[in-house]
């Protein structure tokens, strides 16, 4: 087997993309790291907490920051040669800043991630129905429950259950704010000159062992290791988010009309 192309990858997304999936598939076949969100909140105390991080007395930011970037590379490796990452828009350019602050010498972003984790390929994984995601989204927020486990128990759940209400104006706002993180991500690629691997929610959840495939073999992995992986999540999509998005589509309709 040849030697991997990169050293690190990185999931540029927003949520309910099915990054989840994506990175339990990735960890699964034992080469590809962890791949995780280890600097999710714009918060270096936040970072700190998550990678159990303890800078020594008197450390300035730099020394901070380096030290937890080193920590989530190991935690994000596992040993494997590979540092996998899963980045949202709403920490970016906080983590982009950081990154300056540890990497002043180089000019872009895309020399900075290289400086930090080498070699680096960008995945951009992204849902083409903004709608479906925004509703999936305002669901997981109020019921509390964000992605169950295919034997439907629950695998992770941030609040306590709380039954989910239609909300047109909150879906509304949360489908312009999945079309502006994509905007947002595709204008950053562009500006750095990256043509990321690009992945779709639908790509994914039909053929998940195909998707991780081909995510191996784009970073030079062995893209056999893909057999036999099963999903770790299952969807929950159900008959709330049908009536929601119809609902909300003959509201629509019926404005324009």
């Amino acid at each position: 087997m040849t030697a991997a192309a990169f050293d690190s990858y990185v999931i540029c997304t927003s949520p309910r993309s099915g990054s989840t999936l994506l990175c339990a598939l990735l960890a699964a076949t034992g080469v590809a790291g962890k791949p995780d969100s280890y600097f999710h909140e714009p918060s270096l105390e936040a970072w700190q907490a998550d990678l159990g991080v303890t800078p020594p007395p008197g450390a300035g930011e730099r020394e901070v920051v380096a030290q937890l970037v080193a920590e989530a590379i190991a935690q994000g490796s596992v040993g494997t040669g590979m540092f996998g990452l899963r980045l949202q828009r709403h920490s970016f350019d906080f983590f982009t800043a950081k990154l300056a602050l540890l990497h002043p010498g180089p000019a872009t972003d895309a020399a900075r991630f290289a400086a930090a984790f080498g070699r680096t390929l960008f995945i951009h994984l992204s849902r083409t129905n903004k709608l479906e995601q925004a509703v999936s989204y305002v669901k997981a927020r109020q019921s509390g429950l964000w992605h169950r486990r295919p034997d439907g128990s629950e695998l992770e759940r941030l609040a306590p259950h709380r039954d989910p209400s239609y909300d047109h104006a909150t879906i509304w706002a949360e489908r312009d704010g999945m079309l502006a993180m994509d905007a947002a991500w595709e204008a950053w690629f562009t500006a750095q000159g990256i043509a990321p691997l690009r992945l779709t929610y639908d790509g994914l959840s039909a053929d998940p062992a195909g998707t991780l495939r081909l995510v191996l073999d784009r970073l030079g992995l062995d893209p056999a290791l893909a057999d036999g992986v099963s999903p770790g999540t299952a969807r929950l999509s159900d008959r709330t988010n049908r009536d929601w998005i119809d609902r909300f589509l003959a509201e629509e309709a019926g404005v324009a009309g």
